[in-house]
């Protein structure tokens, strides 16, 4: 658009420059030419009114299509400057959901395992593992959990509660699937807000490069 306008307003400069010249040297031929020109004169001067207010109009037009100009120009840093604090506040969001994303995959996958683990009866492996280690460090950072809740697990994961683990076996696996299904839907609601904001973000992307 700024480039059109940019042409028009070149054309218009030229147009009027050149009608404007012509108009003055045919004036001052038509003065100093005699006689026999008295009636080309008086037609002259019968068409300056209407020739002036053609070079008024596009002077005019000069300066509406420099306005015109002047506000596009603003309009399209408006949209660059939107579509740089956008993509900044996208790639903001991208990070925290990637990191968000990272630890929920890490515990779910941990959380399967001890899952599997107590419903075969091996546990005794299932301790020793990285898996192990990462659940113990998630269950004592957890806040919102029920602190005896938490000590059982802790218990079981540290292996303190062998003495005692198979009566207890069952409660702890329904703790464990209990907090694999909060997690699970945590995921997929962070997983649908990061893909809708992909969405809006280049929806965004593409209405302002159009202006």
């Amino acid at each position: 658009v700024v480039t059109l306008l940019q042409m028009m307003q070149k054309k218009i400069q030229e147009e009027a420059a050149k009608e404007k010249e012509l108009y003055t040297n045919f004036m001052c031929y038509c003065k100093t030419s005699g006689g026999e020109l008295k009636q080309s004169l008086s037609t002259a001067e019968a068409k300056a009114p209407q020739v002036e207010s053609d070079i008024k109009e596009a002077e005019a037009q000069h300066v509406q299509l420099g306005e015109d100009l002047k506000r596009h120009q603003g309009d399209r840093d408006a949209a660059r400057s939107a579509m740089q604090e956008s993509t900044a506040l996208r790639e903001k969001e991208a990070a925290e959901f990637a990191k968000q994303k990272s630890e929920l995959d890490a515990n779910l996958a941990a959380l399967g395992k001890a899952i599997t683990a107590i419903e075969k009866g091996m546990t005794g492996g299932f301790l020793q593992t990285g898996s192990a280690q990462v659940l113990r460090r998630f269950f004592m950072a957890k806040p919102d959990m029920i602190d005896l809740d938490r000590q059982e697990v802790l218990a079981f994961l540290s292996g303190t509660s062998s003495a005692e683990y198979s009566p207890k076996s069952g409660e702890i696996a329904g703790i464990l699937k209990e907090i694999n299904d909060d997690m699970s839907k945590s995921l997929a609601d962070i997983t649908s807000t990061e893909e809708t904001a992909i969405k809006d973000y280049e929806e965004l992307m593409a209405a302002k490069k159009k202006e």
